[in-house]
């Protein structure tokens, strides 16, 4: 719940070492430990999401521009949220680095609630579920397994980070003018003034 709030935690390793302790000691139901971690996944990004949308973007429209954070920049990164936000928190979950602010980024840029709410609540059962019911079958295998598939996913992680960073540094001059367009229609896209 902490990590997705925000909070630099290593929530896959306690699923992995929760699942582990479950099947080789039988002390713990992998029901429960399951369902807590996705309880926790879930609950962690609706608090994230709810401080981002109190006081995210004002601390983005104030301190953004310091770190490149125009606020045509801010005025896309709203746009991205609001068109193609789902898949972003969907998927944001498996990234360690993401799954840690995209709640509280979803928040600041105002994406509805009802759509943030269902991809968050999928994401956290694929990922808290995925990881906990597959470290479980797999027992001490996992161990062994875990540092080559960390390797892995980082590296995918890293390629598809960049490949997006790239692909919006070569369009954000096109994808701005687009959310300028959306923004004259839209309410949902107006910034708040500082």
């Amino acid at each position: 719940m902490l990590e997705s709030m925000g909070f630099p935690l290593p929530a896959e390793s306690l699923l992995i070492t929760g699942a582990l302790f479950c099947a080789t000691t039988h002390k713990l139901h992998i029901e429960g430990v399951a369902l807590a971690g996705v309880l926790g996944a879930i609950m962690g990004d609706n608090f994230g999401y709810l401080i981002g949308h109190l006081v995210g973007l004002r601390v983005l429209q104030k301190y953004g521009p310091k770190i490149g954070l125009t606020s045509q920049r801010l005025l896309l990164g709203r746009y991205v949220f609001l068109k193609h936000g789902g898949p972003v928190v969907f998927f944001g979950r498996f990234i360690a680095v993401l799954r840690m602010f995209v709640a509280l980024l979803a928040g600041a840029n105002h994406m509805p609630w009802h759509t943030f709410l269902f991809h968050n609540a999928l994401g956290g059962i694929f990922w808290a579920g995925g990881y906990t019911l597959v470290a479980y079958l797999l027992g001490n295998e996992i161990l062994r397994l875990s540092g080559p598939l960390a390797i892995a996913f980082g590296a995918v992680a890293c390629i598809v980070i960049g490949s997006l960073f790239i692909f919006i540094k070569r369009n954000e001059k096109r994808l701005t003018e687009e959310a300028m367009k959306a923004a004259e229609q839209d309410e949902r896209l107006k910034v708040l003034p500082s």
